[in-house]
């Protein structure tokens, strides 16, 4: 994680626009491919509204393009909290999922879809305040938890971080499993086994709205904090010397990538990995400064879980596999090779 010198302006200009084109077709991609195939020039001319009314349509409008637009953002957002959480602990392991933050969220999550049928709370409020709301304050407990327990004894030990994260993920996964078990409902087992192994199928139009604005919102905060960002990758005193309250910028930090976790978490659940993946890839492209990398860990994020989410649809046709299942089988083997390549988890 130690920083390099990014590419020059032209350089950089050109691999967004790369990205943004491997996006578009990405995108055009999951609008075309599924258990019904349309034909890419189909998809366009229903882009642009030149084509005339058809099954076709219906299905590219109301069925894919709201599911290719969630999971871009989610991409997107699960990226750059992993890239922010990297910095902010010094740790190449460190990933919203391994942390327990998404654990923590999805039970949140849960916790809220079976209360809410359990007293009657109205799908419509759930959907939109309730779900949210519990997912943000369940990963917010789970990364306070995780974080407390890391610095035990004094200091704050990088490699235990990932420990607390494992465990604290494996008793909120519990949990979840006992809330689920003791709810009075089975109705409630395929909903909350959407959450556990995450998933972009239930995606609608009216689910876009929030996470899209927490993707904006948090990601220009976060490039307004690139500087101190940078500075935490010169270690806890060097930050200090320069100028930088780690303490308080970790606190703060910390909440806002809980939000953006519990936000996007709450409409595609738990969805591992991503954060850990996607941010060593663009480090090999741009270098550890956090102004130009972020924009690029967002795009690659995007592409890398949307193309994910086309072969979750597409690998068993018609059989639609949780996307999250994939992001693991891909995810676990690169963070053995990572934990290889880097022993004790001590950033180079």
């Amino acid at each position: 994680m130690g920083a390099r010198p990014t590419r020059g302006r032209l350089g950089y200009a050109t691999l967004v626009v790369a990205l943004l084109a491997a996006l578009g077709a990405a995108v055009v991609g999951g609008l075309a491919l599924g258990s019904v195939r349309i034909p890419p020039g189909d998809v366009l001319e229903i882009l642009t509204g030149r084509a005339d009314p058809s099954p076709f349509r219906t299905i590219v409008l109301d069925v894919r393009l709201p599911r290719v637009l969630l999971g871009a953002v989610v991409g997107a957002g699960l990226a750059v909290i992993g890239t922010v959480l990297q910095a902010l602990v010094r740790n190449p392991l460190a990933d919203p999922f391994l942390l327990g933050v998404s654990s923590g969220a999805s039970v949140g999550a849960v916790g809220a879809i079976v209360l809410g049928g359990t007293f009657g709370v109205g799908s419509a409020l759930a959907t939109t305040v309730t779900i949210p709301a519990a997912a943000f304050a369940g990963a917010l407990v789970s990364l306070v938890l995780v974080y407390s327990l890391a610095r035990s004894g004094g200091g704050f030990a990088t490699g235990r971080l990932i420990l607390a994260g494992v465990a604290v993920s494996y008793i909120l996964t519990a949990l979840t499993s006992l809330i689920l078990v003791t709810a009075d409902s089975a109705d409630h087992l395929k909903e909350v086994l959407y959450w556990t192994l995450g998933g972009l199928g239930s995606a609608r139009w009216d689910m876009l709205a929030l996470p899209c604005c927490a993707l904006v919102v948090g990601t220009a905060l976060l490039m307004a904090l690139a500087r101190p960002l940078d500075l935490l990758l010169v270690g806890e005193e060097g930050a200090t010397v320069l100028g930088l309250d780690t303490a308080r910028f970790r606190a703060a930090v910390f909440v806002l990538a809980s939000l953006l976790t519990g936000v996007l978490v709450a409409y595609s659940g738990a969805i591992g990995f991503v954060g850990l993946m996607v941010p060593h890839a663009a480090r090999m492209l741009v270098g550890a400064a956090h102004r130009p990398l972020l924009p690029v860990v967002a795009l690659l994020g995007a592409v890398f879980l949307v193309v994910a989410d086309l072969a979750a649809r597409t690998v068993a046709a018609p059989q639609d596999i949780p996307v999250g299942v994939l992001t693991a089988l891909t995810g676990g083997p690169f963070f053995l090779w990572l934990l290889r390549r880097r022993p004790e988890g001590v950033p180079a």
